[in-house]
């Protein structure tokens, strides 16, 4: 029996004020294997964030493990969690997060350039991935001449160029009109798991939430199933 891509066990954050303790996240744990998706849903500060940047490795459990491929990344040091999480983990975020001076093609190979210069097989799949979500002849755009759908769609290809086990999505359609809301769901459901690649997505869309295979309602610190 092979083991689960991603597990979270017994995860739980607190965060110390002048005053008080505030818990965020208790007892949280679950497992998920390649190819598979995932909505979590929630109120607003209920701790949907902070549960996808400690699966991120952006921040430490107060206690708890997180694999990742079997391996714990919070026991490496600096570095080795940084291209830990460059090589392994894809992110997308609501706010894209392109940079403004570079081109499309450029954006999604940011990952890539972040070990030196990218590989032409690299190039050649950030090419394909672009082309695969409809933006092949937009390498060349820089971000302020795209829309906010083809900007996002331009997150989606970034966070899977580097072949990432996990994918994590916050809020990936929360500032985008319907069509490209429904554009950019389907190719969140279709490209990671074509690539068999673990999806989490953090979302207030019931609509969105409701295409994944399993849903989770994060509700007073703790991570309950719904469907």
């Amino acid at each position: 029996m092979t083991n689960p891509t991603l597990e979270a066990i017994e995860l739980r954050k607190i965060y110390q004020t002048p005053t008080e303790e505030i818990v965020v996240l208790e007892s949280v744990s679950f497992s998920m294997n390649a190819g598979e998706n995932l909505a979590i849903v929630g109120p607003s500060g209920s701790g949907k964030s902070t549960l996808l940047q400690i699966l991120g490795t952006l921040d430490a459990p107060t206690s708890g493990t997180v694999r990742i491929g079997g391996q714990d990344p919070y026991q490496l040091n600096d570095n080795q969690q940084a291209r830990f999480r460059n090589e392994r983990i894809g992110f997308i975020f609501q706010d894209h997060h392109l940079l403004p001076q570079w081109n499309v093609l450029e954006n999604t190979l940011l990952p890539a350039l972040a070990t030196g210069k990218p590989s032409i097989e690299i190039r050649n799949r950030a090419v394909a991935l672009l082309e695969r979500v409809g933006l092949k002849h937009r390498l060349s755009h820089l971000p302020s001449q795209l829309s906010g759908g083809e900007r996002e769609r331009v997150a989606v290809a970034r966070a899977l160029v580097l072949k990432p086990m996990i994918v994590l999505a916050d809020e990936p359609t929360g500032n985008l009109d319907q069509q490209s809301a429904e554009n950019v769901a389907r190719l969140l459901l279709e490209v990671p798991k074509e690539e068999n690649t673990v999806l989490i997505v953090v979302t207030h869309s019931t609509s969105l939430a409701a295409q994944m295979q399993k849903r989770y309602e994060l509700y007073n610190r703790q991570l309950i199933q719904v469907a």
